[in-house]
Formats: structure tokens, C-alpha cells, sequence
């Protein structure tokens, strides 16, 4: 098999790697509505295209519009013009190849396999409504994206229209067998993973780090990442926080939202281009999320040896170890639970014997092996066709 190895330019970050494989090189078609310079979805694709080429595959791109040329160099792009899901499916369907295995990060008509990174639509909805007024609930379900979403994910599990799934964690495979009914068989659970370059940062002082974000050597932070606040519970760890008895517990907020938070014991920080920093400085990590497939905030911050603590309606809670790797509590709106969860990694010494376990945990879920274990599933399923 010839071997093709896509050289980047000196400005390319993308971590570089091969993947040896037995099989003939195949085409293989990547579906991603949209584009955003900052979004995990996007920096996924890209991996896996350079992947793909790196192996000596052909791969193709399928997206919209707005996704740049300069933004694909591994392969064809082809861009289609379509305003809502149900209309890019569409356009995907008319536009696929025959001789192609169709790998999709979308909810469309149909493929080959189908990542599910977003969940399950229909279970995400209905947590949504547990945690908010019932007008707001009312419209998002007479919303028509909502409705078109649902109807695709209905397709692709309950009709066949995916003919397999990837799941990024077992919570997400457990959702699809029980409210679609769709074989066991027939998904294969892929964990998300970090960058290599993530693992080999350069030593820093945390003493410097910490004074940089402006905090003193007793105050302990409590760091929540992310946008999309409501789903990811910020209003919960506010509260959490207010009710901490120890004065020096303090939360900071990573990420740009709307609410109006008066609180004195929480800095909003806005979108932090300097994370790791913030990671480097930062003593606990909290995300009370609703509902996340798999959060990669808690894996990064897992990462730096900051123990998290999360909920089981995060598919990241399968790879930790409550009272060894931080806590996970039963839902997100359990401001007691998540209380007491906070106030038992409040001692330094705990924190202190978890950095090291929290830390070798996270090295274990890189995009190396998520890449290369979903080759494997494209391969076995374009050799099965």
C-alpha cells in the first residue's frame, strides 16, 4: 500500500502521527455542518482528515458553506448551501459518492457510521425541561430546528439510517439502545481524548501562575470552563459556592454567557485564550452540567491533576474514581451533594495525593487513540460492505 504523509505548514499545530493499517486505501467521506475557528467538533475533522491521509486514505469533507478551503488541505471539499439540519441532510444525501464510507458527526438521512458526540436530542430535551420555566420549554419544542433534529435522530436510530454508531462514552451507547432500541452490536464506544502537545507543556511555576491571576497563596480556587451556562450549570455552582463556609473558596468563570452574577465570591474572567494557565492555577474543577456526552473541560482540567467534580449525566464520569479523582453527584440542581463534594477537596493535602492519579488518568484518553480506534471501526465496516 502506498503511503501518503501530509506534510503541514510551520504554523500547523495539529500533532502528527501515522496510522499503519493492513487494509487498501478507500475513500472516506466526513460530514460537519458549520464552521468555527475555536470549535472541538471542527478540530476533530481536521485531526482525523490528516489522519485519514497520513494513512493513505481519500478522504472528502462534506460541510457548509462557510467552511474555509484553507481549513481543509487534506482532500476534496465539497460544500453544499443549506439553512436548517433537515435541508443539509438533504443535500448531503444528493451529493454523497457510491464508492465512499460515509462517516458523519451530523444527524442526516443516512451513512456509514455516525459519531454521536452530541448525545441523544431527544434525552438532552427533556433534561433541559427540569431545569427551566415551562413557557421557555414550551418554545424550544415548537422550535422547527428542534423538531427536524428529532426527526433525523429518530432516522438514524429507530429506521436504520446509520449503520454505526460511535458513542464517546457509555452513558451516550446505554441512551441510544433504550430509547431507540438500536442493537448493542452495532456501537462501538470511543472515548474523547486530548492532543499529544497537550501532555508535553512546559514546566511553570504555580506560584507564579496563581499570582498572575491574581490569587493568594490561601485562597482556593474553583474553576468552572465553558459557554452554554445554563446547560452546564453554572447557576448551580454559584449557589454551591455562596453556601461554602470557607471564606477563601472562591469561583472562577471561564467562558462568555449572559447572566448577571452578584456574588462577590465569583470572577467572571470572560473567554480565556490562556487556559492552561488558568488550569495551572486553579485547585478544584466543577461542572454541575444537565447533560454532556462527554465533557473534554473535565478531561483537560483532569489533565493538570485538578480533581472534578461533575454529574452522572456527564459521560466523563465513567472514567474517574469518585473520592479518588473528584466526586460526581446525582444531578446537577443537588446543591447539597455538590456542596459537600466541594467542601471535601477543600484540604490541601488531598488535593495534594490526588494531582499525580488525576493527572495519569487523563494519559490515557488522547486523539492519537481516539483516531486511530475509529479507523478502525471505517475500516472493518468498509471491508464488511
Amino acid at each position: 500500500m502506498k503511503k501518503y504523509q501530509y506534510r503541514p505548514k510551520s504554523n500547523d499545530s495539529t500533532s502528527s502521527f501515522f496510522i499503519h493499517t493492513s487494509f487498501f486505501p478507500v475513500k472516506i467521506g466526513l460530514v460537519r455542518r458549520g464552521f468555527s475557528s475555536t470549535g472541538g467538533a471542527e478540530s476533530y475533522v481536521k485531526r482525523l482528515g490528516r489522519a485519514l491521509a497520513d494513512a493513505g486514505h481519500e478522504a472528502v469533507l462534506y460541510s457548509t458553506t462557510d467552511w474555509p478551503q484553507a481549513e481543509w488541505p487534506y482532500g476534496k471539499l465539497v460544500r453544499v448551501r443549506a439553512s436548517g439540519p433537515q435541508q443539509f441532510a438533504k443535500a448531503i444525501q444528493a451529493s454523497r459518492q457510491s464508492d465512499e464510507t460515509l462517516y458523519s458527526l451530523e444527524r442526516i438521512q443516512e451513512c456509514d457510521c455516525y459519531r454521536a458526540g452530541d448525545g441523544v436530542h431527544k434525552l438532552w430535551l427533556e433534561h433541559r425541561v427540569a431545569h427551566e420555566p415551562r413557557w421557555r420549554a414550551f418554545f424550544r419544542f415548537m422550535n422547527r430546528k428542534h423538531g427536524e433534529l428529532l426527526e433525523l435522530e429518530r432516522n438514524m436510530f429507530e429506521r436504520g439510517g446509520a449503520r454505526h454508531v460511535i458513542a464517546n462514552s457509555r452513558m451516550v451507547q446505554n441512551e441510544i439502545m433504550s430509547a431507540f432500541g438500536y442493537p448493542s452490536e452495532k456501537i462501538t464506544v470511543v472515548y474523547n481524548g486530548l492532543p499529544e502537545a497537550h501532555f508535553k507543556r512546559k514546566p511553570q511555576s504555580r506560584a507564579e501562575t496563581r499570582n498572575r491571576w491574581g490569587l493568594r497563596d490561601k485562597d482556593i480556587a474553583i474553576l468552572f470552563a465553558g459557554s452554554g451556562w445554563d446547560r452546564k450549570g453554572l447557576q448551580y455552582a454559584i449557589r454551591t459556592v455562596d453556601g461554602i463556609s470557607d471564606p477563601n473558596a472562591q469561583l472562577l468563570v471561564a467562558g462568555k454567557g449572559k447572566k448577571q452574577v452578584k456574588s462577590k465570591r465569583v470572577r467572571l474572567l470572560g473567554p480565556v485564550s490562556e487556559m492552561q494557565s488558568l488550569l495551572m492555577a486553579s485547585d478544584i474543577f466543577v461542572l454541575p452540567t444537565v447533560y454532556d456526552p462527554f465533557s473534554n473541560a473535565c478531561l483537560e482540567a483532569l489533565s493538570y491533576g485538578l480533581p472534578v467534580i461533575t454529574t452522572a449525566t456527564n459521560g466523563f464520569a465513567e472514567i474517574i474514581e469518585p473520592g479518588v479523582h473528584g466526586a460526581v453527584i446525582d444531578r446537577a440542581d443537588n446543591i447539597r451533594a455538590l456542596r459537600h463534594a466541594i467542601e471535601e477537596w477543600l484540604e490541601p493535602e488531598r488535593r495534594e495525593v490526588a494531582r499525580g492519579k488525576c493527572s495519569e488518568v487523563a494519559r490515557h484518553y488522547t486523539i492519537k487513540s481516539n483516531v486511530e480506534q475509529t479507523l478502525r471501526v471505517l475500516e472493518k465496516l468498509r471491508s464488511k460492505s
